[in-house]
């Protein structure tokens, strides 16, 4: 399986912590995970509040997990909360389902990681992590919805029963 380097997850990282600069942001916290939610990277700007690293972690292992970005998963919790439960203690409350945890998608749409970025709203730390991904070279889920059945992304229960 191949793995995200440490050279691209330093890349992302630092890509989302620049960026949460000029945006003004809240200091941020950024996680790199490989395939597994083996940490490859992790940094937490001065100034950012305790718990940074599980929240982070938490996101990404949530993107990992479920195969989709953590907002969905936060998503899915809201509409199968039974579900997500069994999961969240499964996972021995590893997985955080909010929104900042992305997959990292190869040029060929494979996973080879995600990332988990926390700091500000859960808007904007999604919005990190994509531009992290992009400025890496990299690609996220909805880089890679076409190309076909194995990349694309349950966005949630709705009409299609999924």
């Amino acid at each position: 399986m191949p793995a995200i380097t440490l050279d691209q997850a330093n890349r992302i990282i630092e890509a989302i912590l620049k960026r949460g600069v000029e945006l003004d942001c809240r200091p941020m916290s950024a996680v790199v995970v490989e395939p597994g939610c083996v940490v490859k990277a992790f940094q937490k700007e001065d100034g950012s509040s305790m718990i940074r690293f599980e929240m982070a972690y938490g996101k990404a292992y949530a993107a990992l997990a479920l195969g989709r970005s953590s907002t969905l998963v936060r998503v899915r919790q809201e509409e199968k909360p039974d579900f997500m439960r069994f999961l969240i203690a499964a996972s021995d409350d590893k997985l955080f389902p909010e929104g900042g945890g992305m997959l990292i998608r190869d040029a060929d749409g494979e996973v080879i990681g995600a990332v988990g970025v926390t700091g500000d709203t859960e808007d904007r730390d999604e919005e990190l992590a994509a531009h992290g991904i992009h400025a890496a070279g990299l690609k996220t889920d909805d880089d890679c919805q076409h190309m076909g059945r194995k990349f694309r992304v349950r966005r949630s229960s709705g009409a299609d029963g999924r």
